[in-house]
């Protein structure tokens, strides 16, 4: 009889400890399948040797909806939270703590952005990079007259001026990444795309090699923002060279002028510098500005026309003459009356 007892009692006993291990293991995935429940996504930075629980917590004080303990024993049990890769992670309400673990330990961090916008120096440029979330700062406190040393040995190339070697766009990166290594990936696809552009010019362009290309692109890129007359402005300088006749575009001589204030005058007009193409002959020393693919393709395939002059129009476009005569007209009309 006490021994029919006591197998009852074993048998009750077993069937409450699997009834509790069932409710555990039950509540334990409801834990992990549940949402975090912020109420809007976040980003979330996970440091190197961060621990789960330490995860856990922070993410209740930005607005999560957890209980720490249960949700960490039932990760601890049933997924293994570890090895999670330090970063910046987007975190979303709607995500699962198994999830999260996941996209840790997969280490898919939040891609952040920069424009790098075609038109822009190299100058402008680092001071954006400068101001870009999460990007590790190695140029910052470069004196300029270092600058290009610093570059060159970073990309492994000699050059007297790495204006205009960048190509524009945006690019994608993570956490901590240097911004040295968004410029060599803008000065990769620069590359490739004059090298490409190069190859497939029209005949007969008065270029000695690509770097001559790549400056006329970058004063196209200066003189005009409408695509669909940068061939027609090639077309004007191209003229010009072929001829003899300076090119005379007030970008050029804006970028050679120290602190300029925005006001070009006729004495930075008259003024003797290498960009001063309304007195010195031909293509300044280096390009002026980032150009885009359209400026470059632009350079190398202008279109055929007479004109030796353009004026802007006020609207954004721009006004071609043939003649001298035609040019000071559209001035008289588009710029004077404008005054």
């Amino acid at each position: 009889m006490v021994f029919k007892r006591f197998i009852q009692f074993l048998i009750a006993a077993s069937v409450i400890a699997l009834a509790i291990c069932v409710f555990l293991i039950w509540y334990g995935f409801k834990q992990l399948q549940q949402p975090l429940g912020m109420p809007e996504p976040l980003l979330f930075e996970v440091k190197r040797g961060m621990h789960a629980r330490t995860i856990i917590s922070q993410l209740n004080s930005q607005g999560a909806q957890l209980q720490v303990t249960p949700t960490y024993l039932a990760s601890r049990i049933l997924d293994k939270p570890e090895r999670l890769q330090a970063g910046v992670y987007q975190v979303m309400p709607e995500d699962t703590v198994k999830g999260l673990w996941q996209k840790l330990r997969n280490g898919e961090q939040y891609q952040f952005r920069v424009a790098l916008v075609e038109g822009r120096t190299l100058l402008e440029w680092l001071q954006q990079l400068q101001q870009s979330d999460h990007l590790k700062q190695t140029l910052q406190n470069v004196p300029r007259k270092e600058l290009n040393q610093q570059l060159a040995s970073h990309l492994n190339v000699e050059m007297a001026s790495f204006e205009g070697q960048f190509f524009p766009d945006t690019y994608n990166y993570t956490a901590g990444t240097k911004d040295i290594d968004i410029l060599k990936q803008a000065f990769q696809r620069m590359q490739g795309e004059l090298s490409t552009v190069w190859a497939s010019r029209d005949a007969d362009l008065p270029y000695e090699n690509a770097f001559e290309l790549l400056i006329m692109a970058s004063i196209i890129e200066k003189e005009t923002g409408l695509s669909g007359e940068r061939k027609r402005v090639s077309s004007v300088f191209i003229n010009r060279l072929r001829a003899g006749m300076r090119l005379q575009s007030d970008p050029t001589t804006i970028y050679g002028i120290d602190d300029f204030d925005g006001n070009l005058t006729r004495a930075h007009l008259r003024e003797q510098t290498a960009y001063n193409t309304y007195r010195i002959n031909g293509l300044p020393p280096t390009p002026i500005a980032m150009p885009s693919l359209s400026s470059l393709e632009a350079a190398a395939h202008p279109e055929t026309t007479d004109y030796f002059y353009f004026v802007a129009d006020g609207s954004g476009g721009h006004v071609f003459s043939k003649t001298l005569a035609e040019h000071n007209r559209a001035v008289n009309k588009y710029q004077r009356n404008q005054n």
